[in-house]
């Protein structure tokens, strides 16, 4: 097997070479041409079963073959094979980890470029229900939060047992709070443009991400203190959306396009004044790393921000390799058990968190790299909060045995389900806020 560079080569006897998504070609939502994929795909994934542990999709593709009256595929009803779909949360560990028959293999499987499309054909076709639209607007809940008043009742709605019956949201849940002291309004003085920028004092631009900025804006501030304590200026982008992934989980690819016409030009800016741009959710990093470059792969602009774009931990790797990372740690953590997300796993980085927390003398980090199987909108809903729980549960497990003196992860959705999987009053503390306090900043 031969790789170059950071190529995700598990399950493949080549390198990768994945296609271009062609959504706008007519032929990408004709249902006949898309059944006629699903089917052959569906048979492909049936036969091999490789994926069967990583998310519900696959168990439930089995269960409908393995109960049709024909035990094959050809005994499915092609209506069934949305609860495939739906099943699916486009956290890629399949392409990227386990299926063998990735491009550019013979038989071309792509699952979630494929899930993708089914679920573009299924919006434009049946457009969304309420609380699907309601889940796949986080910017627009957290500016409504800002509005006194308003945030007190958004979160105050979030708790009502009613309106999750009606919403069916799990009554068991764990909802995002949203605050009205967002990190923008925390960090005003940070907020400028690069075209008043003056060269040579490059650092990162912080996107800091609709979770970041309306839900836990203690992300970003921590963010600040250790870039800041290690002579990296930060700054925050004048106007800022919602990375788009939300919408590309709805299949709402229209919408994609218009946060990439509002993000992509302002991130450029700041690249060609020789910043960088870091975001604290490795969902946010993936949508500009990977879905926009295969949305929209002549646009100049997007791989400009592609090249430029790091996960926090993957920019502080890179200072360290520079000799540019301070080690000037005061606090040891004793033993963290660290979750690795999905969304950074299929980027070849989350190794990146667990490789600076290592530095701090006294610390020793336990790695797990089980999907937690939140995804931000799948373990709030009623069809699926269980399964989520059931696909946690080997993470919180994990933790459990270690019985570690921190437990965090990258994804604060992620950690927010481990927390609630533990319930045992313990609090997940992400890797940032560790490094801060090991810092002692």
């Amino acid at each position: 097997m031969v790789c170059s560079g950071k190529s995700v080569c598990e399950g493949s006897i080549k390198t990768p070479a994945r296609r271009p998504l062609d959504w706008k070609n007519p032929g990408f939502r004709d249902e006949g041409m898309l059944f006629h994929e699903l089917e052959r795909v569906f048979d492909i994934c049936y036969g091999c079963r490789r994926c069967l542990n990583l998310c519900n999709a696959f168990p439930t593709l089995v269960e409908l073959v393995d109960e049709s009256t024909t035990m094959e595929l050809n005994g499915v009803a092609k209506q069934d094979y949305w609860k495939v779909v739906d099943n699916c949360y486009l956290c890629e560990l399949c392409y990227a980890t386990k299926c063998p028959y990735i491009p550019p293999h013979e038989r071309n499987v792509d699952f979630p470029q494929l899930m993708l499309r089914a679920k573009a054909f299924n919006y434009s076709k049946r457009g969304a229900g309420f609380r699907d639209r309601l889940l796949a607007s986080p910017d627009r809940i957290g500016r409504l939060a800002t509005i006194p008043m308003v945030g007190r009742m958004i979160n105050a709605a979030g708790n009502s047992h009613t309106l999750r019956s009606v919403l069916h949201l799990h009554p068991d849940a764990v909802l995002p709070v949203y605050r009205r002291d967002t990190l923008r309004k925390r960090r005003r003085d940070l907020v400028s443009s690069p075209f008043v920028t003056k060269s040579g004092d490059a650092g990162v631009v912080l996107f800091s991400t609709c979770y970041g900025n309306f839900n836990e804006p203690d992300l970003g501030e921590d963010l600040c203190a250790i870039f800041e304590h290690n002579a990296t200026p930060v700054a925050l982008a004048e106007k800022e959306h919602c990375c788009g992934m939300p919408k590309l989980e709805l299949g709402d690819l229209d919408a994609v396009e218009k946060a990439k016409e509002a993000n992509i030009p302002a991130l450029a800016g700041w690249v060609d004044k020789g910043w960088s741009i870091v975001a604290p959710l490795p969902t946010c990093v993936l949508m500009f790393k990977q879905w926009l470059p295969l949305m929209f792969p002549d646009d100049p602009l997007v791989r400009k921000v592609r090249a430029a774009v790091f996960d926090p931990f993957e920019y502080l790797v890179l200072r360290k390799r520079e000799g540019r990372l301070k080690t000037d740690f005061k606090h040891p953590l004793g033993v963290v058990s660290y979750h690795l997300p999905c969304h950074l796993r299929v980027q070849n980085a989350g190794m990146d968190t667990s490789d600076i927390l290592s530095l701090i003398p006294g610390t020793h980090v336990e790695v797990i790299a089980n999907c937690t199987g939140h995804d931000g909108s799948y373990a709030v809903k009623s069809e699926h909060y269980n399964k989520s729980m059931e696909l946690a549960r080997p993470v919180v497990d994990r933790v459990r045995q270690v019985i570690p003196d921190h437990y965090s992860s990258d994804c604060p959705m992620a950690g927010r389900q481990i927390e609630h999987g533990l319930a045992n009053g313990s609090r997940v503390e992400h890797p940032l806020a560790l490094l801060r306090k090991a810092y002692g900043i």
